[in-house]
């Protein structure tokens, strides 16, 4: 009787050990599972987000949220693109202007696209009383001067070779615009490329003020 009972006691615990690797896989299953589930609610998240449109993006709108808004912009003296020697451009000289000041690079595609744009509107925009700034980020005088002559551009523009100005700004995306009013405060500023609307809109809003 004592063999018997022994031999039923093995037997029952073998059947135990077959057991548990099954009850072990089955929650291992179960926690794979939610763990998918959670990652797929977290990339469907994602996604959406990715899809959300910026705030004011494309829609004509000059407002972003910029430290500058609302404030008076760093002062600079910087040396002048231009083929004078020691040439330099100071953003006090203008005080009483409304200003667009434009930051750009000579490698920088929406640079290049926006130039023809800008150049454009510069001579109107010019006798309604508002001045176009361009500084150049980052580059040698050769290739800002040759960025210029193959745009035409004729409004003023200075060469930012350290970025130390543009970092003052708080400039993060070439081609970035602010709009100062005639008092000298940042109204607005588009750290992108712009849209004839935008520019335009920008302009009108610095002839109102």
């Amino acid at each position: 009787m004592e063999t018997k009972s022994a031999v039923t006691d093995d037997t029952i615990q073998f059947e135990q050990k077959l057991q548990q690797p099954k009850s072990t896989r089955k929650r291992r299953i179960i926690i794979f599972a939610v763990v998918s589930v959670i990652n797929a609610g977290l990339l469907i998240l994602l996604w959406t987000q990715l899809l959300t449109p910026a705030p004011n993006a494309g829609n004509g709108d000059n407002s972003v949220v910029d430290p500058l808004k609302g404030h008076r912009p760093p002062n600079f003296t910087l040396a002048a693109l231009s083929t004078k020697p020691g040439a330099t451009l100071t953003l006090a000289s203008f005080k009483g202007k409304a200003i667009v000041l434009n930051f750009w690079g000579a490698t920088c595609v929406p640079c290049q696209d926006e130039a023809p744009m800008l150049q454009k509107a510069w001579p109107r925009a010019q006798s309604q009383g508002v001045v176009f700034i361009g500084v150049d980020f980052q580059d040698v005088q050769s290739d800002g001067l040759s960025f210029l002559q193959k745009y035409g551009i004729t409004y003023p523009n200075a060469l930012d070779t350290s970025g130390s100005i543009a970092i003052n700004y708080g400039v993060t995306y070439t081609p970035t615009t602010y709009f100062i009013n005639k008092q000298g405060i940042v109204v607005s500023s588009i750290p992108r490329e712009m849209t004839a609307t935008e520019l335009q809109n920008g302009i009108q809003s610095l002839i109102k003020q």
